[in-house]
């Protein structure tokens, strides 16, 4: 029986568009825009100016702190403004902004597709590559890598899961990756596992990605310590707590972190970033994303740069249909719906899904029949019906007493919810207040 989390959890349509599409490079942009903060923590400080002439790979901004990322070109040409911008969900955040001019790269990026394995690095060494190379989870979460990297003193690290589920509908850039960069994934597994002074790492892959798995499990035929295990397609199965539950049977204390139980999570993708910057001296300026939806002409997996306006991965994919009525960042369970077509991709920017309106038409919301079903669909255990009453009546000692902190925004309740309350709108609102209190009471 393949393995899967044992509390809550949803099978929404899969929905994988994009799956048999391989990954296309796609051109450079005249222009981009490169956020300063596309990581948790501080955003990182500009150290160029409007004028300055930079090349791909160049930094450009500076970490501001631990709990941040070192910011890098990911074209050359000449800095336009150091200025805000307005992102996808309108907000004003700061950001360099680039006039695209050729396409120079700083010397010592090695560009070549040849796979590099002999890892000759000492973990120090590892560890500062991985930092100046300002890389972030790649899943969504985009926490700075060499933070999760660096657990607290007195924690040890047992096992490395890399996260190659892709629960998420729609979504299909991981997969891809799998598929055609395999061997540097893998190498990538390898470093990490230098890192963290581990000899086990598991690969965890959902079962409908076949394929992959066959992939992955015929190259680590020859690598010792690292498995590639088959699961259960679950939502949302790719969320640290439930993989880790999946994959080897231990449970996250509530409000704590993967290290508590001996583990620490990277997505694939995350993986493929730290071999190019420990073996080719690549930094975090490219990634895959998934362009998708049922009424776009050409769905696909796209590299491209860093900053490119979303809008060109929609013209890639055979531009907006018509009948397009929400444009979502990530995919639907747990994306934001997009404000602006041209806000740029960011290191978490993980899919473009553009629904149309037969999916993305909201059912009129009825009273809740207590029915329970998104009780039993939460995977953290919580009662969302309770929570979406709190943050509405705006009791928010409520909230605190009824975890909602360890919410962790998956939708699986809005999901299964026949009333089609909008439970996970009024959840996050409650989850941004209550937070907000905690923090000033510390």
């Amino acid at each position: 029986m393949l393995g899967t989390f044992t509390i809550g959890g949803v099978h929404p349509p899969g929905n994988k568009l994009s799956s048999e599409e391989k990954i296309q490079a796609l051109p450079l942009p005249e222009r981009v825009v490169i956020p300063l903060g596309q990581h948790r923590g501080a955003p990182a400080t500009a150290i160029v100016a409007k004028g300055d002439v930079v090349k791909a790979g160049q930094l450009i901004a500076q970490a501001d702190g631990f709990v941040s990322a070192n910011v890098h070109s990911s074209v050359s040409g000449t800095v336009a403004s150091v200025d805000g911008y307005i992102d996808a969900s309108g907000f004003s955040c700061p950001a360099v902004t680039i006039n695209v001019e050729g396409d120079i790269w700083l010397d010592g990026i090695d560009r070549s597709k040849k796979n590099e394995c002999n890892i000759i690095q000492t973990k120090e060494n590892i560890l500062k590559l991985i930092t100046d190379a300002g890389i972030v989870g790649m899943g969504g979460a985009t926490f700075p890598t060499h933070v999760k990297l660096s657990p607290p003193a007195g924690s040890k690290v047992e096992v490395l899961i890399i996260n190659g589920v892709e629960c998420e509908p729609y979504l299909t850039s991981d997969h891809r990756v799998m598929l055609e960069r395999a061997e540097d994934v893998l190498v990538g597994v390898q470093i990490l596992m230098k890192v963290l002074g581990v000899n086990r790492a598991i690969i965890g892959v959902e079962s409908n990605k076949k394929d992959a798995i066959e992939r992955l499990q015929e190259l680590t035929g020859r690598m010792l310590g690292i498995e590639v295990i088959s699961m259960s397609v679950k939502y949302p199965q790719g969320s640290e707590k439930q993989l880790i539950k999946a994959a080897i049977n231990r449970s996250v204390p509530s409000r704590a972190l993967p290290i508590a139980v001996g583990v620490v999570v990277q997505n694939v993708s995350t993986a493929l970033a730290v071999y190019e910057a420990v073996m080719k001296h690549k930094p975090l300026i490219e990634r895959v994303v998934t362009v998708t939806g049922k009424s776009l002409k050409k769905p696909g997996n796209y590299l491209c740069r860093i900053g490119t306006p979303t809008s060109a991965l929609i013209d890639a994919a055979g531009g907006l249909p018509e009948d397009t009525v929400k444009i979502i960042g990530g995919g639907p369970m747990m994306g934001r719906a997009m404000l602006d077509v041209n806000a740029p991709i960011t290191k978490g920017s993980s899919g473009i899904l553009l629904i149309n309106t037969k999916e993305g038409t909201r059912k009129p919301s009825t009273t809740c029949i207590r029915c329970a079903k998104c009780v039993s669909a939460c995977p953290m255990g919580l009662e969302p019906y309770l929570l979406m009453v709190y943050s509405e009546k705006g009791m928010f000692e409520g909230t605190e007493r009824e975890r909602i902190m360890d919410c962790m925004e998956c939708g699986s309740c809005s999901f299964t919810c026949p009333a089609n309350r909008p439970l996970l709108d009024y959840i996050r609102l409650g989850k941004a207040r209550t937070g907000a209190i905690i923090k000033d009471r510390k």
